[in-house]
């Protein structure tokens, strides 16, 4: 299943690209020359979220962004489980098919855990690791089990599923300012149909069912990827990610780290502050 929805070039100016991977046809970006830097998207997001960043950098960077399957402009195949180790495959597929050597990768929210499978798999061509409000490791923070939990009941699967809920309720929840309608219908219009949406549904139930996966980056990430430059931009007033428990155990991984802290943004810091991590790309990595 493919959804049939055109981006607004004043707002997303690139040109749609296509992989078909073992599982499924992916959508993605591919903007500018330079060092290649691959940007990973979260829950309910897609390459839009950062099309503000593409555009900043794109002078400077080779800015690759897929679309999971399930979300943003790729596909929705029949028989794909939508579990963040499947998604990690297909991107690992897609790093290969494109040939990414010396690469950044950065991720945040779900793009963390799945960048860094993908990375850890390939530590000798990866130049460095960008990471903002996310994760790699087998959590156990109560308040995490608690939104997993609650959102992979009945109630809130229908919910997400009938009602959109992830777009709807929590995307305005972790931006510290009001999209405007045009952005959120970006948002809104590349998941129309409950049959859309399995891939978000699936997420949070990931994060206790992908233990073993987080459990496995949790060591894998510092012994392969520990000593690689690594830029940390945390949005400070997000309710999922809190500076105080995530950051040290993020610092302690990557000691080679530079960390920008963005003081009023939320959980989607490239909606809330595109400009300030472009700038903190460019002078790590630049």
């Amino acid at each position: 299943m493919r959804v049939d929805f055109t981006p607004d070039p004043q707002l997303y100016p690139f040109e749609s690209r296509w992989f078909d991977s073992s599982r499924g046809r992916i959508h993605y970006i591919d903007e500018g020359e330079g060092p290649p830097l691959l940007l990973c998207h979260g829950n309910p997001t897609w390459s839009f979220l950062y099309r503000d960043i593409v555009v900043a950098l794109r002078d400077r960077f080779r800015c690759i962004a897929p679309d999971y399957l399930g979300f943003g402009l790729s596909d929705r195949p029949p028989g794909f489980g939508y579990k963040i180790e499947e998604h990690a495959k297909v991107i690992g597929e897609f790093v290969d098919h494109l040939g990414l050597d010396d690469y950044l990768t950065m991720g945040q929210d779900w793009g963390g855990p799945i960048s860094m499978a993908v990375d850890v798999e390939r530590a000798d061509r990866v130049r460095g690791v960008i990471l903002g409000n996310t994760w790699f490791w087998r959590t156990d923070e109560l308040t995490p089990k608690i939104f997993s939990l609650v959102m992979s009941s009945p109630p809130m699967q229908w919910a997400i599923l009938q009602r959109n809920y992830f777009v709807e309720h929590l995307i305005p929840l972790g931006t510290a300012h009001r999209l405007s309608a045009v952005v959120m219908e970006h948002y809104r219009a590349v998941q129309p149909s409950p049959s859309t949406r399995k891939g978000v549904a699936e997420m949070p139930k990931q994060i206790l069912a992908a233990h073993p996966l987080l459990a496995r980056l949790g060591r894998e990430v510092p012994a392969k990827l520990g000593a690689k430059p690594a830029l940390l931009v945390w949005g400070m007033k997000d309710f999922a990610f809190r500076p105080g428990p995530t950051l040290p155990r993020m610092r302690a991984a990557f000691p080679d780290h530079v960390l920008v802290e963005l003081p009023e943004a939320k959980h989607f810091i490239q909606e809330d502050e595109p400009g300030q991590i472009a700038a903190a790309i460019v002078e790590r990595f630049g």
